[in-house]
């Protein structure tokens, strides 16, 4: 499932965060989970049987303004409201998320006190074999080398390397493989409009993380069309990557 939700400037015209506002966000989504559900989600995850690895199954988008942000002094101004779209397999924590933000007298994002305009509840988009979507963050694909030195270093994948989407895939499929317990093995995606110009350098928490946003054309089974609405594609999903929705014919033109 997916929300879609409006805030706007409760006393300014414009609201003023940092450019690097990942963390913020991030924050602002688990302080409107019941704590019982945050603390589960942030501390335990859900544990792929085969990796072991823990995954917290929900993406968000960046913030999507009603008129043109700017940047001045290391800060993002947005100009009246802005959008926030936040995906989950977990019914759970959609409707937690809702209840809470609706049940809040106040929100607040860093320093900005805001009013919530709207909360609209959106399905999975109907099934296509074929779909072009675009990021609404963007999607991060990595590998974790060692150097010569015994060094860990992480390897960032652009979207016209063959292991860009083979990580894709494999992600996709251990989604599902943790969620219902099996997975598929089919599928592609490929980059449509992507070009160099799409690449995003994101900091969070002191670290560098690389992203690509852009159009992206996806083949997938039904099950792994799904999830990656619902869970996002790529790595760090939580952290605010690999959110998407339908590029239409609007877009196009």
């Amino acid at each position: 499932m997916q929300l879609q939700i409006k805030l706007n400037p409760t006393e300014k015209t414009f609201i003023s965060l940092p450019c690097q506002y990942n963390e913020i966000i991030q924050g602002f989504i688990y302080r409107h989970l019941d704590s019982w559900l945050a603390n589960k989600i942030h501390e335990k995850g859900f544990k792929d049987p085969e990796t072991k690895r823990r995954l917290k199954f929900f993406t968000f988008s960046r913030l999507i303004p009603d008129k043109k942000a700017f940047i001045k002094d290391g800060q993002i101004k947005f100009q009246g409201g802005i959008t926030l779209v936040i995906s989950s397999p977990l019914n759970d924590f959609i409707q937690s998320f809702a209840l809470n933000l609706l049940k809040s007298e106040t929100i607040r994002l860093k320093d900005e006190e805001l009013t919530l305009s709207s909360v609209e509840v959106k399905g999975v988009p109907e099934y296509r074999e074929k779909v072009y979507v675009k990021t609404l963050s963007p999607i991060t694909v990595y590998s974790t080398l060692r150097s010569y030195e015994g060094r860990k270093k992480t390897y960032y994948y652009s979207p016209f390397e063959k292991e860009f989407e083979e990580q894709l895939l494999k992600n996709l499929q251990r989604k599902l493989r943790t969620w219902s317990g099996h997975t598929v093995l089919s599928g592609s995606i490929k980059p449509y409009k992507v070009s160099s110009k799409n690449q995003r350098i994101i900091i969070y928490k002191n670290t560098v993380i690389k992203g690509w946003d852009g159009i992206f054309e996806l083949k997938l089974p039904e099950e792994l069309f799904v999830m990656a609405f619902e869970a996002g594609l790529g790595s760090k999903n939580s952290l605010g990557f690999g959110c998407i929705e339908v590029w239409n014919e609007r877009d196009r033109k």
